[in-house]
């Protein structure tokens, strides 16, 4: 052989046997080489091999469960925020209800009760009525008309708004997040964006109108129920259909500012006073305080509004009043400020029960969503 030859290839022995066959051919240093990196990389598997490729498998599967625990994590965070808001809601009816029916009877007055002398009596008279000279049992049980529909429309409420807004939140975030915060800045496009989505999903709440109505009438105009002895709730829904709906446009005008401030100013105090990022991170403490700023904030932009609505819905089933007509009739016959009726004892006990419903809420959503 040429030396070329002896350095390229690996001699058999010059005296094969001739048992064995034919002499093989003579292997080559290269397709040796590649016959070691063949054995190195494992079995080869043929096209169309039915053979498992063990590496895609398991990183499919991998990606797989990474997928899985996503979706049972947003399960997890609707779970928490519609528990959390709906508890929320129900705790306040039971302890709120006798209040709100104090405020709405307060609102709903037409006449001056502030009179020296007669304050007291006035009082007495206009928020218990046929009750005004019963016991006290009595009277306490006086302020619970209407509960069932209270009950369904505040649990309703409550779920809606405490538990809808933070996904209306995440969709501006994702979907505009980048321009209010390149436009304000960090922390006022963070406040800007909760208050604009407690914004519109408090517009949407007009859905929960007619429970609403039918918990104001119980409240305020109980005289109206008694054209309604002995029929069914499908009778009254489908006979009186549309004026259930009464005030949605008052009730709209007064939710979009109204829910506008009352998430603002709770995020301004969460952002600028306690300099927190996440919300579910404050103290009960810092709850009360944002909560309070926030429904003060609140009160103050919505009671004219909430007035006018509250004079509609108390008329009588079948009674069509606009807006603008009872705004007319307030103004010319108990003055501009007849439009803030009530204002004290809402700011008084709104924003306590805004504090105790969102603390409630906010608590609950941060704590069922960590599994706890």
């Amino acid at each position: 052989m040429s030396s070329n030859s002896n350095k390229s290839s690996v001699p058999l022995p010059d005296e094969y046997p001739q048992s064995l066959g034919p002499r093989p051919p003579t292997p080559t240093r290269a397709s040796a080489a590649a016959a070691a990196a063949a054995s190195a990389a494992g079995p080869t598997v043929l096209a169309g091999s039915t053979l498992p490729a063990t590496a895609a498998t398991a990183s499919a599967t991998t990606k797989h469960a990474a997928k899985e625990e996503g979706k049972q994590s947003n399960a997890n965070k609707v779970y928490s925020r519609m528990i959390g808001s709906a508890t929320a809601g129900a705790c306040e009816l039971m302890l709120f209800h006798p209040v709100d029916t104090v405020t709405k009877r307060l609102m709903s007055n037409k006449t001056k009760y502030i009179v020296p002398g007669q304050t007291a009596h006035n009082l007495n008279q206009i928020i218990f009525r046929q009750t005004a000279q019963a016991g006290v049992l009595t009277k306490a049980v006086s302020l619970f008309p209407g509960l069932g529909f209270a009950a369904g429309y505040k649990v309703l409420q409550r779920t809606y708004k405490f538990g809808l807004q933070p996904f209306a939140n995440d969709l501006l975030n994702t979907h505009a997040g980048g321009w209010f915060k390149s436009t304000f800045g960090e922390k006022q496009g963070k406040t800007l964006m909760h208050a604009t989505a407690g914004s519109l999903v408090g517009i949407g709440e007009v859905v929960l109108l007619p429970l609403d109505v039918l918990k104001i009438k119980a409240q305020t105009n109980p005289a109206a129920f008694g054209q309604l002895k002995g029929w069914g709730m499908a009778s009254l829904l489908w006979t009186e259909g549309r004026s259930l709906y009464a005030g949605a446009g008052a009730t709209m005008l007064r939710n979009a500012p109204g829910s506008f401030a009352l998430f603002g100013g709770a995020e301004l105090a969460y952002q600028y006073a306690f300099h927190l990022k996440d919300r579910r991170q404050a103290t009960v403490s810092q709850h009360l305080a944002a909560s309070v700023l926030g429904s003060v904030a609140s009160i103050a932009v919505s009671a004219p509004l909430d007035v006018i609505k509250t004079r509609i819905q108390g008329a009588n089933f079948g009674t069509n009043v606009s807006g603008v007509q009872v705004f007319k009739d307030l103004v010319r016959n108990e003055g501009v400020t007849a439009l803030w009726k009530g204002l004290t004892p809402k700011i008084l006990i709104v924003g306590p029960k805004l504090v105790f419903s969102m603390t409630i809420a906010q608590w609950l959503m941060a704590h069922l969503s960590k599994g706890q």
